[in-house]
């Protein structure tokens, strides 16, 4: 099994996909465990000062004016846990709550935070246990950090609480640490609000987000693709002279993807050998290298803003270099919020024009010579009819998931945190319109090949027979008379999120950018 060492400087998204979906095993380096060692140190000298700072020797938040004495100190820290695992509603996915955790890890290697090194190998010690504690919807307002749901993962580092274990159980974390050989930790100053403080949430689930759109636009290319070849359009539109000239690098991109799947096409180019013959295609079609690149450029944007985060040691208060332990405002999500926001309103764009795309494929009006919603026998036969309207039903939800969280703030904590990212639900939100942009292009793929297939004694281009294939060989029909839908939906569904579409396609394109 892989292995991903930590070290003091950050991670890499790949890391966090692997810990997170893959399960590989987690270490920290002896550069680390050096710096977990000399922060700590600092926090042991400031302790025994009569001086309160805070986090150290003081309460939290709103509380932060009352000195703590020695002896309540580790009553506090198991208090903040305890009393900050206040999440409610369902459960978080198991990858969500792992990257939670193995990136709160990174930012504790990073020796800015304090925390014992014997604290930190014992987060090391769960991830790699399989143990997965159970962290709830709602909790996080995206500013001092995930609070809540961080304060669930905690919880189990003291072994209370619930956790799942590594055969999908949940159990009392208490047994589950015992079961796996791990001491529960005993918290000192500094450490509880340590594990509380930062963006993991939400930058995990921007990690995975950027993973699976990275699929999903491939997949949105070759779906537009096979939509222009069912409907006979033109590929002249999409020759790269035209994109040099508006040099969006996203763009140039997609057009090119597109290019290349409909390499050798019989199907494209008969728009003016019709009765009535178009001057151009339409804007779904004719603009979807438009759409789906400025899609691509703003996921470089988000890439760029993760990237920064991993690197980044989010704590407050944290040790600097000079020794120094200095009150911070580096919890706040906005930076990940805002692009969690701005994936969600460009996803549900590309899930818009690939529907529009489908529409006009299930018109006989503007379909150019294809069967009423490509049914068998029109009439007796409804053929895709509500199939789009399962689509059009998705992108009206992903419509509304496209309205920006991080746009809200509700104060909190008497005022003293009066200002908040709402990063988490931005996050959360993106998940269910990906899923809803996956299922939009499902769709799409399982009208357009149909519409090829139909087109009868014209030649799809290579690419495009790959994925009508492959499709096929997934178990999903192809045309024919009415019949339940849901499992062909399913099926497609299931096709495109496991990348077996790219993967079709790829052997004969070369890989697509």
């Amino acid at each position: 099994m892989h292995t991903v060492v930590l070290g003091t400087s950050g991670t890499t998204p790949q890391d966090v996909i692997d810990v997170a979906r893959h399960g590989a095993r987690v270490e920290l380096s002896a550069e680390a465990a050096e710096a977990l060692a000399g922060a700590r140190a600092v926090v042991d000298a400031l302790a025994a000062k009569p001086e309160p700072v805070y986090g150290v020797s003081t309460g939290f938040g709103a509380l932060a004016t009352r000195h703590i004495s020695p002896e309540l100190r580790a009553q506090l820290q198991r208090n903040i846990v305890r009393s900050h695992a206040a999440g409610m509603g369902p459960r978080v996915e198991r990858e969500v709550v792992r990257a939670l955790m193995f990136l709160r890890l990174k930012t504790v290697a990073s020796g800015h935070t304090g925390v014992r090194p014997e604290v930190a190998q014992t987060m090391a010690d769960v991830l790699n246990a399989g143990i997965t504690p159970v962290v709830h919807e709602y909790g996080s307002l995206g500013c001092s950090g995930d609070l809540a749901p961080l304060s669930h993962c905690a919880l189990t580092l003291m072994g209370e609480g619930d956790a799942e274990g590594p055969d999908g159980s949940v159990e009392p974390a208490g047994e589950l640490l015992a079961a796996a050989g791990i001491a529960p930790v005993e918290l000192r100053e500094k450490e509880g609000l340590a594990l509380l403080n930062g963006t993991d949430g939400m930058l995990g689930m921007l990690i995975m987000a950027l993973a699976d759109l990275d699929t999903l636009y491939k997949s949105a290319d070759i779906t537009a693709a096979l939509s222009l070849e069912a409907l006979l359009g033109t590929e002249k539109v999409l020759e790269p002279e035209l994109h040099a000239i508006r040099p969006h690098p996203g763009q140039g991109a997609s057009a090119a993807n597109m290019l290349a799947v409909l390499k050798g096409s019989g199907l494209t180019g008969h728009f003016q050998e019709e009765e009535a013959p178009r001057v151009q295609d339409a804007y779904s079609v004719r603009c979807a290298p438009q759409v789906a690149g400025a899609g691509r450029d703003t996921m470089a944007h988000a890439r760029l803003v993760a990237e920064r985060e991993l690197a980044s040691a989010v704590d407050n208060p944290v040790v600097l270099a000079d020794g120094q332990v200095r009150s911070n405002g580096n919890f706040h999500g906005a930076p990940v919020a805002y692009v969690l926001d701005f994936l969600a309103i460009a996803a549900a764009d590309l899930g818009s024009i690939a529907e529009r795309r489908t529409d006009r494929l299930l018109d006989k009006n503007r379909s150019h010579g294809l069967p009423p919603f490509l049914a068998d026998d029109a009439g007796v036969d409804s053929g895709l009819m509500i199939a789009q309207y399962t689509q059009a039903a998705l992108v009206s939800e992903m419509k509304r998931l496209a309205v920006p969280a991080s746009a809200d703030s509700i104060p909190s904590s008497a005022m003293q945190e009066d200002h908040v990212s709402m990063g988490w639900s931005a996050a959360r939100k993106l998940r269910t319109a990906i899923g809803n942009l996956n299922r939009i292009i499902a769709v799409e793929l399982y009208a357009a090949t149909r519409g090829i297939e139909l087109r009868r004694g014209l030649t799809p281009a290579p690419a495009s027979q790959a994925a009508i294939d492959a499709l096929r060989a997934a178990g999903v029909e192809g045309p024919g008379p009415d019949r339940f839908l849901a499992p062909d939906l399913e099926a497609a569904d299931t096709f495109v999120r496991e990348g077996r579409l790219v993967a079709a396609v790829e052997p004969v394109t070369g890989p697509l950018a």
